[in-house]
């Protein structure tokens, strides 16, 4: 029996959504496991794969298009193929915070991963998932750098402290992103996308992207641990706000996406 799985790029966070806010994306990649051979135990796919299932005497096939360490879910994605794969091959019926406390262990936190396994927009906490929208009031346009960002080594940029005065406001933020998202309400997302916790210790490409924003972006976040920048279009104006980002910042992969309403399956 051949089982054929596929699962979405996301970008997490969304400024004050740190750990806990997420959004699948139109960017994928697949898993194909068949009878027959020996796999990788070492990769994270498979290990995802035998939380479920044994992988013994069989061979996994994925095909990568997410890109790797730019801040865009690759992990995640690879996670959540071998978890979805491994429900089949069990002959279960994937449920996204089962599998989301299965891998979470091998994520190390929940963000990315739960807007992989559910789709549309999520929130999450500990093991929960809340699927709160099926898509954000605007269009995600990703600048990549060539570089690759770690996820250690962005995490350990993080201060063990930050002043009050930060966390209050980004407090307020990330309960202003809540309401845009459930509300649908471009005035209150472009509000919501600043942050005080993270983003300012982790990427000047996304100072120099702020400063320099289109007329048709309503803001812009750091995807994920970066180095990748999220450009958020007003609705029907992600060509347009692409073009111009493709002029001002030359060298960067600019890739205009849409978000994923459907999880891994």
């Amino acid at each position: 029996m051949t089982i054929r799985v596929r699962a979405p790029a996301t970008t997490a966070n969304l400024g004050p959504g740190f750990d806990c806010a997420a959004v699948a994306l139109e960017l994928w990649n697949d898993l194909e496991v068949d009878e027959g051979g020996e796999p990788d135990p070492d990769h994270l796919g498979v290990r995802a794969f035998e939380l479920l299932a044994p992988p013994e005497g069989r061979t996994f096939r994925f095909t990568s298009r997410i890109p790797r360490e730019r801040g865009l879910g690759s992990s995640a994605a690879v996670i959540a193929l071998g978890l979805v794969a491994g429900a089949r091959a069990a002959g279960r019926e994937p449920d996204p915070e089962e599998l989301l406390a299965l891998g979470l262990p091998l994520e190390g936190h929940g963000d990315n991963l739960a807007a992989a396994l559910a789709g549309g927009v999520v929130l999450t906490w500990e093991t929960r998932i809340a699927r709160i929208a099926d898509g954000v009031p605007a269009e995600p346009v990703a600048l990549v750098p060539p570089g690759r960002q770690n996820t250690a080594s962005s995490r350990a940029l993080l201060p063990e402290t930050v002043p009050h005065e930060d966390a209050a406001f980004t407090a307020g933020r990330a309960a202003l992103l809540g309401a845009a998202l459930a509300s649908g309400s471009a005035g209150l997302f472009a509000s919501a996308l600043d942050d005080r916790l993270h983003e300012p210790y982790r990427s000047r490409f996304l100072e120099d992207v702020r400063a320099r924003l289109p007329e048709s972006a309503l803001g812009a976040t750091l995807s994920g641990s970066g180095p990748t920048v999220m450009v958020w279009a007003r609705e029907g104006a992600s060509e347009d706000c692409a073009a111009a980002l493709r002029a001002l910042h030359p060298g960067i992969d600019v890739l205009p996406l849409a978000v994923a309403t459907d999880g891994a399956a």
